[in-house]
């Protein structure tokens, strides 16, 4: 197993955060040479200077977190994020269209937007709180039609979710292992134990705003 450091993307999407906390995240980022910095859009161009000539990746999110949009602001919202500096876009998948069964729709919008994305990292968060193990796999197999880079366990804004949980990683990653898709798991993962396991049940990258505790072997409550 790599270092752990380089499976993390230090996260904060919370709609509060204010910009010393965007300075404190990177400044973490840097410090424990994590992979990237997640956080939410209006915060891309910030965190775009603040990382200028560094390793760290940021990574923003669209049609997010509800899924919600339809998929022409979902596509100008990707066209605006790469624009301020994003390089790396996770996107809710369409979670009504899947309910439906209209997996024509879901790979669709998966498609389009990475189009837009283009050589730019394409994550696809299924919610897996609220789907099925079926869905998940169907969910998988659409992803990897449409020419996804990545699939994601959570938005981690479930009340009550578990989150990225052991057997879901490992479904995800059985349904898609033969393909060109990783599966990056996100939400509830606060010590050292979750993260390990996780990445043992085939998660290539983490999603956590605990990645300082990760490191120092501290609990995050």
């Amino acid at each position: 197993m790599e270092k752990i450091n380089n499976y993390i993307e230090h996260t904060l999407l919370n709609p509060c955060a204010a910009e010393k906390d965007i300075e404190k995240l990177t400044k973490q980022a840097l410090e424990n040479k994590f992979f990237g910095v997640c956080i939410n859009p209006n915060y891309v161009e910030l965190a775009s200077t603040l990382l200028k000539g560094s390793t760290v990746a940021i990574v923003t999110v669209v049609n997010f977190p509800l899924a919600n949009n339809t998929i022409d602001m979902t596509l100008y919202q990707t066209e605006r994020v790469l624009a301020l500096g994003a390089q790396e876009v996770d996107t809710v998948l369409n979670l009504s269209a899947l309910k439906n069964k209209d997996y024509a729709k879901v790979e669709g919008d998966i498609k389009k937007t990475k189009e837009i994305c283009s050589n730019h990292n394409l994550k696809v968060i299924l919610e897996v709180d609220l789907l099925t193990n079926q869905e998940i796999i169907e969910a998988c197999n659409c992803a990897i039609s449409a020419g996804a880079d990545f699939v994601k366990t959570s938005t981690g804004f479930v009340k009550n979710g578990l989150g990225a949980t052991v057997e879901a990683v490992k479904l995800m990653y059985e349904t898609t292992k033969n393909a060109e898709l990783k599966v990056k798991a996100s939400g509830g993962i606060k010590d050292y134990n979750k993260a390990k396991a996780l990445i043992e049940a085939g998660a290539a990258r983490l999603g956590t705003s605990s990645g300082v505790e990760i490191m120092t072997g501290r609990i995050s409550i």
